[in-house]
């Protein structure tokens, strides 16, 4: 098991490295990325098959050795419920964006250069889940920025270069506040490492220290998240990133900002996140909110919307239900909020790859020249590529929570833990917050409903302008097929079987929250 995790590491870094050499150029290293990546993913299985269901709390495959002395920092490394999931959800993202790049490789730079960001933004986002000591893990929330920042600004599409610019310096203004407050909870509670703070539960540790460092703290995950007001530099992110980018940002390093506050602040500073848990709440809310009426307005005929855009705007709201879940420091929502994250990284990512392969055929996402300008609907995808169509708003309805589907129980259990918030917080501020989030539910419903009824829907027979210049038009090839429909039956079975993922984090969840 411990192999296996350092393995799971180690191996991107060094296939990264492997793309410096010449001889590896053009197609070969497109191909080293999938060997790489795809020997990635068995390690991630082989690892979840290994792991010890019966001990979920406990950390397993751990690996701790002294890395700096001086500052006892040390190379801490393991895996829990919590973790195990988005281990395995990046290195199965990972591996589909490699396969999808053999044949949609964007144009802007050299397939070793693709190649060898994409394996250095793989060894930075799976060592995020799975360090355990704050100064590796404030190094591992950095690796990632720089494979991102050159992705989006070397492959990426319309105004890529302002788009990045916004992207890194962002989060690496939020990354300075963050430090601080790491450095300040490892100085005051006497170490470094996550598994010794969680146990202390903030012992030795006064309320307005607490609050201090989950306030430096909380601001970078909360631009990672990304929170509003904090969220501003996604959508530009995701508009101008080629898809696997978007797929990546979307599906796993949004991701990093919420594990932070599961996996950080909940059990190393309980007072603080007592203290500021309802406003963590309500930023989420007005982000489930303001999400959701951005996107009414971008699929609106006439509004000149873009799909890529709604969909990353659709994230901001999204990630407010897995915010509003930790902000109710319940078992329930935590668990909620964690479900949420899995399922957001599954349906998001197919989204993101489906609107790729709608701006691949049309040579554009905008909504009114898809479906004709001022018109309802025009794009008809239902027929004229039945299966993208379909597939399309399978998507759609997932990510606006039916029932059955992986984006149905996140959403659930955060509202849940919202009705009964832990004690010492207001129950009506929580219910008044359950309300409105349960009004975003009803709006996203409307806008993704109102996407696929002007993308999909529509006469095959009236050619909208972005039509007539695609006539010959393919439906959903074999690479697509390949990339797309892992996400599609994961989509389904969490839905069905969401055991399968809460047998995994709650015992976790209630060793965070100190047995409760």
């Amino acid at each position: 098991m411990t192999a296996l995790l350092l393995a799971l590491l180690a191996l991107p870094l060094a296939g990264g490295a492997a793309t410096l050499v010449p001889a590896l150029g053009g197609r070969r290293a497109l191909w080293l990325g999938v060997a790489v990546t795809g020997a990635d993913l068995a390690l991630a299985i082989a690892l979840a098959a290994g792991f010890d269901l019966h001990r979920p709390a406990a950390m397993q495959a751990v690996t701790d050795v002294a890395w700096i002395p001086a500052l006892n920092v040390r190379f801490h490394l393991g895996v829990d419920g919590i973790s195990l999931p988005l281990l395995v959800l990046t290195a199965l993202l990972t591996f589909l964006c490699s396969i999808y790049s053999l044949r949609k490789l964007p144009a802007g730079g050299s397939e070793r250069a693709w190649t060898g960001l994409l394996l250095l933004l793989a060894t930075g986002m799976l060592a995020t889940f799975a360090v355990l000591d704050l100064l590796l893990f404030f190094l591992a929330f950095e690796i990632v920025l720089v494979p991102m920042y050159f992705l989006i600004a070397r492959w990426g599409g319309e105004n890529r270069g302002p788009a990045a610019f916004r992207f890194i310096l962002y989060t690496l203004l939020g990354s300075a506040v963050m430090l601080l407050g790491l450095l300040l909870l490892g100085l005051k509670g006497g170490t470094f490492d996550m598994t010794a703070l969680a146990a202390h539960h903030g012992l030795g540790l006064s309320r307005g220290t607490q609050v201090i460092v989950v306030l430096a703290i909380g601001l970078g995950l909360a631009v990672k998240s990304p929170m509003w007001p904090f969220h501003s530099w996604l959508p530009d992110a995701h508009t101008a990133a080629p898809t696997a980018g978007s797929v990546l940002l979307a599906g796993v390093l949004l991701k990093m900002g919420t594990y932070g506050f599961v996996r950080v602040l909940i059990p190393s500073a309980p007072l603080g996140m007592h203290t500021l848990a309802p406003y963590l709440g309500a930023f989420a809310v007005v982000g489930i909110l303001y999400g959701s009426l951005a996107c009414l307005a971008l699929v609106r005929p006439g509004a000149k919307g873009d799909l890529k855009r709604l969909i990353a705007y659709s994230s901001v709201g999204h990630m407010g239900f897995v915010l509003l879940g930790i902000a109710t420091l319940t078992a329930t929502g935590i668990n909620g909020a964690l479900f949420a994250n899995i399922g957001h990284g599954l349906i998001t990512g197919l989204l993101f790859f489906l609107v790729g392969a709608v701006k691949d055929r049309y040579g554009t996402a905008d909504l009114d020249a898809l479906a004709g300008a001022g018109a309802d609907s025009g794009a008809a995808l239902y027929g004229r590529l039945p299966r993208l169509g379909g597939l399309l708003a399978f998507a759609a309805v997932a990510s606006l929570g039916l029932p059955g589907l992986a984006g149905f129980w996140g959403e659930l259990l955060a509202m849940l833990g919202s009705f009964q918030p832990a004690a010492g917080l207001s129950r009506p501020t929580f219910l008044t917050l359950m309300a409105l989030a349960g009004l975003g539910t009803l709006l996203t419903a409307a806008y993704l409903l109102s996407v696929v009824r002007r993308v999909c829907m529509g006469d095959p027979a009236l050619e909208s302008p972005a039509t007539a210049k695609a006539p010959a038009l393919l439906d959903v090839r074999g690479y697509e097929a390949a990339a797309w429909t892992p996400l599609v039956v994961l989509t389904v079975v969490a839905g069905l079987w969401p055991a399968l993922l809460l047998s995994l984090t709650t015992p976790a969840v209630k060793a965070l929250l100190g047995g409760s």
